[in-house]
């Protein structure tokens, strides 16, 4: 009898565990990550391009090409994998003006996208092309800027600039071509311009400013470093030398944001401010950090599912019948004004938050 006793006990800590991790495996209907996921992706199948600048293919709708690639594998959806083929061949042909050059780092981060058919379909077609995106981010051009090369000395990208948006275009190129090639040299580079961010730019509250001399936590911004540096500790090594310190600031960031999340469950434009608007796009990069850290372990479940499934529930009620999420914030440049970043337009159906959802529906169905 007490040996029971004792079993019971001694497995109460990992029902609980399980309870809460559980907490991401079962949603009500209307909420269940599969139907908005579809809902999501599909309405990106007959979409325009969103184009950087009228020229070429931009990150939004890179990021956004990329969730549905990978809502269709997790789903095993073949017909939008092949939708999705279907919209890139002409990049090879008629519409390859369209391909970003590569002398930036929202143009280089295309790369990821060619990438990530690859994996899927192994069209060596794709490797050709993305590779030299995530080669040239550390290739310093002639023409390159004293501020460019000095970055390039110190082992960095070229392209570093120093914004938090960074922190999710460098790291999603390079680890690409990383789980493509497995050359090491392209995961190390990731690794190390994070560490250098973290130390630039993570303030001692776990957030970060949009730039050393804009020094507000705008929600996407942070979005993108929460995203990268999730993506990155995905695929890092465990024995890599830089695993710990990325893992420290991610942990740091996930506790700070856990303190900031709103009632309702959502994030605001400016982290900080409680009188600024739910933003939709960052609140789902956040929720996709929760997710993936709870089933990865790295974060406590007791403490952070509860919170993701809070956030998951209130982000669904931003997307309406055609798959379009709501309250997204263009586009936004740096700039050192509050009033600037209350002010950004909000959009429906924008890129931005279409693409973060998707990650948030793949972090749910991933076992």
């Amino acid at each position: 009898m007490y040996k029971k006793l004792l079993m019971l006990l001694l497995s109460l800590p990992f029902q609980f565990l399980s309870a809460q991790t559980n907490m991401l495996d079962s949603f009500p209907e209307g909420y269940i990550p599969e139907e908005v996921g579809k809902l999501i992706a599909y309405r990106f199948v007959y979409a325009k391009h969103a184009l950087h600048g009228g020229k070429w293919i931009s990150y939004p709708e890179t990021f956004y090409w990329n969730g549905t690639l990978r809502f269709a594998e997790l789903t095993n959806d073949k017909a939008l994998i092949k939708f999705m083929g279907n919209r890139f061949e002409p990049l090879f042909t008629t519409e390859k003006k369209l391909l970003p050059i590569k002398n930036h780092v929202d143009l280089n981060m295309f790369g990821s996208l060619p990438l990530t058919l690859y994996q899927i379909t192994k069209d060596k077609r794709y490797r050709e092309l993305g590779i030299p995106y995530a080669d040239t981010q550390w290739e310093v051009p002639e023409d390159a800027k004293p501020g460019e090369k000095k970055w390039a000395e110190k082992g960095y990208t070229w392209q570093t600039r120093l914004w938090i948006d960074d922190m999710y275009m460098i790291t999603i190129v390079q680890a690409n071509a990383y789980k493509v090639t497995g050359d090491p040299k392209y995961i190390d580079r990731a690794a190390r311009e994070m560490v250098m961010y973290l130390d630039e730019l993570q303030q001692p509250n776990g957030l970060f400013y949009h730039a050393p001399d804009v020094p507000y936590y705008w929600a996407r911004g942070n979005g993108w470093m929460a995203a990268g540096v999730t993506e990155l500790l995905r695929y890092l090594p465990e024995d890599h030398k830089d695993r710990p310190r990325i893992m420290q600031g991610y942990q740091k960031m996930m506790k700070s944001l856990k303190n900031y999340q709103t009632a309702g469950g959502m994030w605001n434009q400016l982290i900080d401010e409680p009188d600024y608007w739910a933003e939709t796009s960052g609140s789902a990069m956040f929720t996709y950090a929760f997710i993936t850290g709870v089933k990865q372990g790295w974060l406590d479940a007791g403490t952070y599912a509860p919170a993701a499934r809070k956030a998951w529930m209130a982000l669904v009620s931003y997307v309406n019948a055609q798959g379009a999420v709501s309250d997204v914030c263009v586009g936004t440049n740096k700039k050192n004004d509050k009033q600037y970043y209350y002010d950004r337009p909000r959009r429906t159906g924008d890129y931005h938050g279409q693409a973060p959802y998707l990650w948030c529906v793949a972090a749910l169905l991933e076992k």
